[in-house]
């Protein structure tokens, strides 16, 4: 399926070194950034009081936010779980404050507000939890990115693989410096973004990937810029189609989804955005700059000479 179809290629790799000059310095800010400031992590990763509410009626979320937020917390999450009755309350760690202490207050604010809520649980969630969330985090990061290596490596060339890598990092390394930057709530939903990206994003790069290998079917005496080239133009209009279509299911999230799938759709929306210059201007240039060429990916053909034996 086609909106439209490009008849002259547009030469991408005429500006490669510009675009990567330009993405080297984007990510080495986004790791500047990660360092100076760092990530600004949930009661998840950091430790907090879980308070878990019961109303006669469908909850109003926003009211209880500012129910909340009115008593000095500014890093708290409040969503529905279960039921429209049922609200998880997270509290992050306050200094000379104990958990029950913390529940104490919310609910008398919450009972003001209406009488009929009941308390159903607290919790206190310890940093150690934290800890271990990040450490499982980062292993599902580690496994994601070895499993893609392995997977371009044995469909395409070792090249590829290297490539698509870079561009997936670039990705990720630049999400996670709009959120250091911003200092926006780093969550497990946000972290659950993030490896969405790199499914999403190396699926726009085996895609361009498969175009290249047979184009250097088809394109016997064209260069290797122009085969590339010629790559990325030919699917443009399904680029347009994919990301334009998952873009508008990101936004009414980010748009409709509430404060709990704000920042998830934020790193979503990040991600496909940059998704798209890094799969053309990353992963496809750094592929060439590598010495991608024919015969990495076509074996030449064997021809038999008269006795029988295999001529190269």
């Amino acid at each position: 399926m086609e909106f439209f179809r490009i008849k002259k290629d547009i030469p991408f790799m005429r500006h490669a070194l510009v675009f990567n000059v330009i993405s080297a310095v984007t990510f080495v800010a986004a790791v500047f950034f990660l360092w100076h400031k760092g990530l600004h992590l949930s009661i998840e990763f950091t430790g907090g009081t879980v308070m878990e509410v019961t109303y006669a009626k469908p909850a109003n979320i926003e009211s209880i936010r500012k129910s909340v937020e009115g008593l000095g917390y500014t890093d708290t999450q409040v969503q529905n779980f279960g039921t429209a009755q049922d609200v998880m309350i997270r509290l992050p760690v306050r200094k000379g404050a104990t958990s029950a202490q913390q529940s104490e207050k919310v609910m008398s604010a919450l009972q003001a507000q209406d009488p009929d809520v009941k308390l159903q649980r607290v919790e206190f969630v310890g940093p150690q939890v934290g800890e271990e969330l990040a450490h499982d985090g980062l292993s599902a990061l580690a496994m994601v990115v070895i499993g893609v290596m392995i997977y371009l490596a044995i469909r395409f060339e070792w090249k590829f693989a290297v490539a698509a890598i870079i561009a997936n990092l670039h990705d990720v390394v630049i999400i996670l410096g709009f959120f250091a930057f911003f200092q926006w709530e780093f969550s497990l939903s946000v972290l659950a973004g993030v490896l969405a990206v790199l499914g999403y994003s190396v699926n726009e790069s085996v895609v361009i990937f498969d175009r290249i290998r047979e184009n250097f079917r088809k394109l016997r005496k064209a260069t290797v810029m122009h085969v590339i080239d010629s790559a990325i133009t030919s699917t443009m209009s399904r680029t347009v189609i994919t990301h334009g279509c998952t873009q508008l299911m990101v936004l009414s999230m980010l748009f409709l989804g509430g404060e709990t799938l704000h920042y998830f759709a934020l790193a979503l929306t990040i991600g496909i955005l940059f998704g798209i210059y890094s799969s053309v201007f990353v992963a496809a240039a750094v592929a060439m700059w590598l010495g991608v060429k024919r015969e990495d990916l076509i074996k030449p053909v064997k021809e038999k000479d008269e006795t029988g034996g295999a001529v190269v």
